[in-house]
């Protein structure tokens, strides 16, 4: 094979790689110039996107090599990722790699695929990454929704009753926001958007990620605009006393916690209590 050839078939592999994460509504650019902290770095595909506040940065090496790539170009990715401060990097490789790359990339974040591979398992990183500031975000509006006493909660608009139907209720929004997230994470389509209240925005149904996105933005605004609206009728009536804790993000809310329990038939309530209460304590 001559060199124009394999200078084609290089081309060729780069743009491919690229296009796919075009498709995943990144923006991915081939032969990109970066500056670093230390030095310049000319990159093979460099894939970023800022989505809700998550800046996404990756390095993308395409390898169109009929050999296993080596550990000395895991290594020298990790220069680069480092340098120009990445949250990933990947080596795209043809045929594979060697024992000592998959050695040296191990606890990093620097991960190596054959493109077969990478195809399936980026889509899942994406979403991953956008699904986990929704997480997030709903984890902010739960804190801020239970700050509120129950009474008050009621009192304005905010909750409805147990066992009836309610014309809304942020608990309940909350509680089907926390399971289509944990939904979306097997990409298992459609996805059941139902609220089961009265008042409601946006579809029942997500056909697709896009239109699960589409769901999330509208409900969460929706709720956002109910909580500043009471709240700011609370503080105009003198009774705005909400019970704020420091809001640890990361922490799973109960809802989540509840969800995970679901189907859970072989532990006794009180096990499950006491795996709640240490959740909660880490």
């Amino acid at each position: 094979m001559n060199n124009d050839v394999m200078e084609k078939d290089w081309f060729n592999f780069q743009e491919k790689i690229a296009e796919h994460f075009r498709s995943l509504g990144v923006q991915a650019e081939t032969n990109k110039t970066i500056r670093g902290v230390r030095t310049e770095h000319d990159l093979d595909v460099y894939v970023t996107s800022k989505y809700l506040g998550t800046n996404i940065k990756w390095v993308i090496e395409a390898k169109y090599w009929q050999t296993k790539i080596p550990k000395e170009k895991v290594l020298a990715l990790r220069t680069i990722v480092d340098d120009i401060g990445a949250d990933k990097g990947f080596i795209i490789s043809q045929v594979g790699f060697q024992s000592g790359a998959i050695e040296a990339c191990q606890n990093t974040n620097i991960q190596l695929y054959t493109f077969e591979e990478f195809v399936t398992l980026s889509k899942n990183y994406i979403q991953n990454e956008i699904l986990d500031t929704y997480v997030r975000r709903a984890r902010l509006l739960h804190i801020r929704y239970f700050s509120h006493k129950k009474r008050i909660r009621k009192d304005y608009g905010l909750r409805g009753e147990l066992g009836e139907v309610a014309c809304f209720s942020g608990a309940w929004l909350l509680t089907t926001v926390f399971d289509v997230l944990e939904e979306a994470r097997t990409q298992k389509y459609p996805i059941d958007l139902q609220t089961h209240m009265v008042e409601k925005v946006g579809n029942d149904l997500a056909e697709d990620f896009i239109e699960l996105v589409q769901w999330l933005n509208l409900n969460l605004n929706w709720l956002d605009e109910k909580i500043l609206k009471a709240e700011y009728q609370m503080m105009q009536d003198g009774v705005f006393e909400p019970n704020l804790i420091d809001p640890d993000l990361n922490q799973k809310t109960w809802d989540e916690i509840a969800q995970s329990m679901k189907g859970v038939e072989d532990k006794s309530f009180q096990q499950i209590i006491q795996d709640f209460l240490k959740l909660r304590s880490k």
